[in-house]
């Protein structure tokens, strides 16, 4: 049996559009690396190309470290679930076979 002989159902179809997706994030995260590196050492910050541009940008992001700071201020678990929101998501895991 070849693959042309399978009968593919829609799970197969995503399976193999997210399989594609990954190789292609993986060759796009390598070359936006390769930009970043080049502008981090001193190169151009703006890439131009024949139908794209691509622009290293910089920004700061601020993240704050919640177990630091119930610890520092004596905060437990069972306080911090008053201010915890909760809501349903749903998602579609797939995984080879």
């Amino acid at each position: 049996m070849n693959a042309n002989d399978l009968q593919l159902n829609i799970a197969d179809t995503l399976g193999m559009l997210l399989a594609e997706i990954a190789a292609l994030t993986k060759r796009a995260d390598a070359i936006k690396d390769s930009i970043k590196d080049n502008a981090t050492a001193g190169g151009a910050s703006v890439v131009e190309g024949n139908l794209f541009k691509a622009t290293v940008v910089e920004a700061n992001r601020n993240t704050v470290d919640y177990k630091k700071l119930c610890a520092d201020r004596g905060i437990t678990a069972d306080e911090l679930v008053a201010y915890t929101k909760v809501c349903a998501v749903f998602s579609v895991k797939v995984t080879s076979r």
